[in-house]
């Protein structure tokens, strides 16, 4: 049994049917419900550190805190900085049951991880979205990262394995807590199910947003103590240093 809603044939009726921009209700006859004008206007993600995907003012260098602490995970790929009006889309998918919006940030991280592939990146073999704990899923009804992980895996062609990995403690909400209360927060948080074997294995996570990478280091970390030859993470968005200029 699962909290899952099984609405993708639902979200995509909608998407095929309402052809307007869902960012200023527009018309659009653009292959996706956004116009061309907001999609110049997305806050998009342009230089970047090399690991973590911190927004940085030239291309090519990896942040401090990468250099003095190496995470677990090999690199970041998200397509925005979390601000508006993606930083709204994303609340709006993952707090309101807005799925058209998940839809189509989906779809957007697709095309970009597509065209990534196709000029030589690495493809994992499989998608492991961040897992939600069982109380936090019964609120919610459903886990965003675990939408997002199955459309990209039907896009991509991806396996998606969303039972691989478990979050034992209902742990208290991350958007409240500094970095180091992120990672006292999520000691011993997760674990591999039973009989999952990652051996050898290229995996990548996938997540809504990356804030302060903690989540995304203690499943790499755990993800690597198992086997996994490498870890990879997906987001939608990455959030800029608390003290960056606006």
């Amino acid at each position: 049994m699962t909290c899952q809603p099984r609405l993708f044939s639902v979200v995509d009726k909608w998407l095929l049917i309402n052809q307007t921009c869902l960012v200023c209700d527009e018309r659009t006859d653009t292959p996706l419900p956004l116009c061309a004008a907001c999609e110049l206007e997305l806050p998009w993600l342009g230089d970047r550190c090399e690991r973590c995907a911190l927004p940085l003012p030239m291309a090519g260098l990896t942040c401090g805190l990468c250099i003095k602490h190496p995470p677990a995970y090999e690199s970041v790929y998200a397509p925005w900085v979390y601000g508006f009006p993606v930083d709204s889309l994303i609340i709006s998918f993952k707090h309101n049951s807005r799925w058209p919006y998940g839809r189509l940030l989906a779809d957007i991280l697709g095309q970009s991880l597509r065209d990534r592939f196709n000029t030589g990146d690495p493809q994992p073999d499989c998608l492991l979205p961040v897992p939600l704990s069982t109380q936090r899923l019964r609120q919610r009804g459903y886990n965003q990262a675990a939408m997002l992980a199955q459309w990209l895996s039907r896009d991509l062609g991806i396996p998606c394995h969303d039972d691989w990995l478990l979050r034992h403690q209902d742990t208290a909400a991350q958007q409240a807590l500094d970095a180091k209360a992120r990672k006292r927060n999520l000691l011993h948080a997760f674990s591999l199910a039973p009989q999952v074997e990652v051996r050898g294995l290229h995996l990548a996570l996938v997540d809504d947003v990356l804030t302060t990478g903690a989540t995304a280091q203690s499943l790499a970390r755990l993800l690597r103590q198992a086997g996994a030859r490498q870890v990879d993470v997906y987001c939608l968005a990455r959030t800029p240093r608390p003290d960056a200029p606006p």
